[in-house]
């Protein structure tokens, strides 16, 4: 399979994950701003996913495009990251709807470590179809030391789950500030390798 093509079925799916996503937020029946304010929690649970899937919409932009090539086991490495990300609309509804109750809380920080453990399964598959620019290879590196940080932190989310909820959703937003911006260290080794080429 070319990387285009994965590429481009991956955008559709998490296109489609943040369309599940809002639709789960309803229109109040009343007119008054109190009527809003009911909706806070589902909300907050919104733009926290949101985030999340921007964050690796982006990510998996820059890490599909230091793969050499794209063989079965990518494939299924890659399937397996969506598996987890199409429950995001699940876990992030059932928590907006319990407003961010522990066992809702626990099971939404529960997918985003296996997320992240998926995403880190994808990168080591790509990673040993070898072929890669020493800066490339360099720069994963780089990627993993941040990807084993927040799946600790998301360990220690869901454990905080069950005493301060609150706690495991601001661990989320922090991991996601962290994540926000693409890893500028694999975008960089990307255009010297381009240049090396050339």
């Amino acid at each position: 399979m070319q990387r285009n093509r994965l590429e481009a079925f991956s955008d559709g799916v998490l296109a489609i994950i943040i369309t599940i996503m809002v639709l789960e937020i309803k229109v109040p029946h009343g007119n008054e701003w109190n009527d809003l304010l009911a909706l806070l929690p589902k909300f907050i649970s919104y733009v926290l996913s949101f985030l999340y899937i921007g964050i690796y919409w982006g990510n998996h932009h820059n890490l599909l495009h230091t793969a050499p090539s794209v063989n079965a086991r990518v494939m299924l490495a890659n399937l397996h990251l969506l598996f987890w990300l199409s429950l995001i609309p699940f876990t992030t509804g059932w928590m907006g709807e319990n407003h961010m109750a522990s066992r809702p809380v626990a099971l939404y920080s529960f997918n985003l470590l296996m997320a992240g453990v998926a995403y880190s399964i994808l990168q080591s598959t790509i990673q040993s179809v070898g072929g890669f620019h020493d800066k490339i290879a360099t720069a994963l590196k780089k990627h993993r030391y941040k990807g084993i940080i927040s799946m600790i932190s998301y360990l220690i989310s869901i454990a905080f789950a069950f005493i301060e909820p609150i706690v495991s959703v601001v661990i989320a937003f922090v991991i996601a500030v962290m994540w926000l911006i693409p890893d500028k260290h694999i975008e960089l080794a990307l255009t010297k390798a381009d240049l090396a080429d050339n």
